[in-house]
């Protein structure tokens, strides 16, 4: 079995006949064990699976046809799998889920038989993906560093080849800036794009659900799987006229792309010059392929106050949703925060809103896309953080990972692409940003720079076996 087959190329693979579903579980299942020490899964579903790829084999053979059938995933641990708990890396009384969440049924229904659920941190407060009581995740291109947080176990376990793709979600950065430190495609979808049921309204709003993968291709195909709405859902969308897979193979066009290196009020602006130099290369090649780029920022304005009461107050609200949880003191705090504040402000956040598009909507009046760095620091160290009280961890990743957070208070979608390597062979991002609903033109933009920059033959030093190792 080859490493490395990519979620379109394992769907097409099955129906030719030439792999079947148990084969490409149990190559799955060999490198998440190979790869134990990396902590991307929380949990393994062997059995299921196996039973699940069996099934899916039968409805092969007999003739059924659906875009992932019988094609391994994987979800992060802040999603509902029946019959698994949802503890989102908070030690508590967890049940388990009695039914799948949206996303999963979708997958599901695709055919996708999932492997098990990904290392996150404690309500995804933290760009890394550690917790007390359920581990670590570490990054394959360095074990030694995180893979980012807080979807860090599902870009650990895409880029180490243990599944071709997974879900995470995106509440501040935490699709893009693990992809951003793993050297993968990470798209943060618009706003109701993927439904997050049974949460209605997940973060207030910021938080949205949505793929990492090796290649454009299999991000795009992995979103329209997953996109759709719940009648409850607070935001809905309708369906996109084109699938985001068409758009993948679509060529752009010639677009203006404004280049930015600045970050909202009040926060750090410092960047690491490996990042900018990697980034200011990503520009060139742009320039290169035919686009426009030029020097341009948004206007921000206190677009963080559209942040900070959603996010506290979402903490809070996971945090009371759970029997006699026991988190981390400085989860505690965001939490207290979220209670004594956070709520109070939520309706101020949202009535900010339009005119923060507005705002910062007036960029594209002369750009069609912003580049920018994804983060402004190369991958953490594990354990960086380990002991840190709140205000010294959020200053900290707030310095690190300064650049994504905005677009999740607009709303509007993002997607981050590799950019390049550090000097120690650590993975750079940079983040391709669009207007409302405009998912498509980033994705033929970022497949266009996939073929130039060749990112998806790339893969880590570190690299588990096919087989556990003895």
């Amino acid at each position: 079995m080859r490493d490395y087959l990519g979620l379109a190329e394992q769907a097409e693979m099955l129906v030719r006949g030439e792999v079947s579903a148990v084969e490409l579980v149990e190559h799955s299942l060999a490198r998440i064990a190979a790869g134990d020490e990396l902590g991307a899964f929380r949990v393994v579903r062997a059995e299921a699976a196996l039973a699940e790829a069996a099934q899916a084999d039968k409805r092969l053979r007999d003739g059924e046809r659906l875009p992932l059938l019988g094609v391994p995933v994987a979800i992060k641990d802040d999603t509902d799998l029946a019959g698994e708990t949802t503890p989102f890396a908070v030690i508590a009384d967890h049940r388990p889920a009695t039914r799948d969440a949206e996303q999963v049924r979708r997958l599901r229904a695709a055919g996708a038989i999932i492997m098990g659920k990904t290392t996150t941190c404690e309500i995804g407060l933290w760009p890394f993906s550690e917790s007390p009581g359920y581990g670590c995740a570490r990054n394959p291109w360095n074990p030694d560093h995180t893979p980012g947080g807080s979807s860090g176990g599902s870009a650990a376990a895409v880029a180490a080849g243990m599944v071709a793709a997974a879900v995470g979600s995106d509440g501040a950065g935490s699709i893009r800036i693990p992809a951003a430190w793993t050297g993968l495609v990470g798209i943060k979808p618009q706003r109701g794009r993927v439904s997050g049921f049974p949460q209605r309204d997940p973060f207030n709003g910021i938080t949205v659900w949505g793929p990492l993968a090796r290649t454009v291709g299999d991000a795009a195909l992995l979103l329209d799987v997953l996109t759709g709405c719940h009648p409850e859902d607070v935001y809905r969308l309708d369906a996109p006229g084109t699938p985001f897979a068409a758009a993948a193979t679509r060529d752009p066009g010639r677009l203006r792309i404004a280049l930015s290196f600045r970050t909202a009020f009040g926060v750090s602006g410092r960047l690491d010059p490996q990042i900018r130099l990697a980034v200011e290369r990503l520009a060139r090649r742009l320039t290169d392929l035919g686009h426009k780029v030029f020097p341009a920022d948004p206007d921000y304005g206190l677009i963080g106050l559209g942040l900070i009461p959603r996010g506290t107050s979402g903490v809070a609200d996971w945090l009371d949703s759970m029997r006699d949880p026991v988190p981390e003191a400085r989860t505690l705090v965001e939490a207290r925060i979220g209670r004594l504040v956070g709520r109070r402000l939520l309706p101020l956040a949202r009535r900010m809103d339009p005119g923060l598009r507005r705002r910062v909507g007036r960029i594209f009046q002369y750009a069609d896309v912003v580049l920018t760095p994804t983060t402004a620091r190369l991958p953490l160290k594990v354990g960086a953080f380990d002991g840190a009280g709140y205000h010294k961890t959020q200053s900290g990743v707030a310095a690190a990972c300064p650049y994504a957070w905005t677009w999740n208070v607009l709303g509007w979608p993002g997607v981050n692409v590799p950019a390049g390597f550090s000097s120690s062979g650590l993975p750079i991002g940079a983040q391709l940003l669009g207007h409302d609903s405009d998912e498509a033109t980033l994705i033929s933009l970022a497949a266009q720079l996939e073929k130039a920059e060749g990112w998806a033959d790339r893969h880590p030093a570190y690299a588990p076996l096919s087989s556990p190792r003895p």
